[in-house]
């Protein structure tokens, strides 16, 4: 299976640079970023996706998903169906880019959506996106991401609650850990959470919140080789994608991911 980076805390002052540095790195594809086709704050425009898909076909490396940067935690109709047309939007810029994976967030917290209420929440907005997913043959993969999806309850209860191919986990190694849960606890919740797999963040470090400290991949305290056999278990056929929260050299990080992932993970 491929071998990719998101394009996060890496080397490079622009998309190209980046795309250069994995190339050369020999990486074989990227998750790229929402703000790398569709800046903050500007209007709907596919003209960058283009260009982002010329870049990355000149130096031979594909996109194995688009950062969708949505927020799922949403009861009210008005803001489902705000999310739901800008997802729709994402879902386009990514056929442009020749990915099917939507690396979707599950979302913020706010005082409108009670804890209790994140599950259903998220489940709804999924559901919602369901049409255009399948029409355009893309996939949504929620991140365990922040303090709402890193919950196993919350995100294994949305993709339960939704059940369709179309909706499944992007896998980020060590945020699990971030939230809150013993290392002791990661084998059970990733082999609960590996059917839903569509998409990975194979990321190391150690401990939780204020205390975390990202390092590269077999340096921290993550159980890395259960991911990969959980995965291998339920026969995982997405990238291995490398995301590096270490300090020093990024070009260095993240090259040491790569050596990591091309001896322990499947290719």
């Amino acid at each position: 299976m491929p071998f990719g980076q998101i394009h996060y805390n890496a080397p490079g002052d622009n998309f190209e640079e980046f795309v250069e540095y994995v190339a050369a790195t020999g990486f074989d594809c990227i998750e790229v970023m929402i703000t790398d086709v569709w800046p903050k704050d500007a209007e709907y425009n596919e003209d960058l996706a283009y260009e982002a898909k010329a870049i990355l076909d000149a130096h031979g490396i594909f996109a194995s998903a688009l950062t969708a940067a949505n927020d799922f935690v949403q009861l009210d109709a008005a803001a489902i169906k705000q999310q739901v047309e800008r997802m729709q939007q994402v879902a386009q810029l990514a056929q442009i880019l020749d990915t099917d994976i939507l690396r979707t967030e599950g979302g913020q917290p706010k005082d409108e959506v009670p804890e209790e209420k994140w599950a259903e929440a998220i489940a709804g907005c999924l559901q919602a996106c369901l049409p255009f997913c399948q029409d355009l043959g893309v996939k949504m993969a929620v991140d365990n991401h922040g303090v709402v999806s890193n919950d196993p309850a919350v995100l294994l209860g949305a993709l339960e609650r939704v059940s369709s191919p179309y909706a499944g986990s992007n896998l980020d190694t060590m945020n699990y850990r971030w939230w809150g849960n013993a290392v002791a606890d990661l084998p059970r919740i990733y082999k609960d959470i590996a059917p839903y797999v569509l998409h990975t963040h194979m990321k190391d470090g150690t401990g939780s919140r204020g205390d975390y400290q990202g390092m590269a991949l077999g340096q921290g305290e993550i159980p890395l080789p259960m991911v990969i056999d959980e995965l291998v278990a339920v026969n995982y056929q997405g990238v291995w994608c490398a995301e590096w929260e270490g300090k020093g050299d990024k070009g260095e990080g993240y090259a040491a991911c790569l050596a990591w992932m091309r001896a322990n993970c499947p290719g």
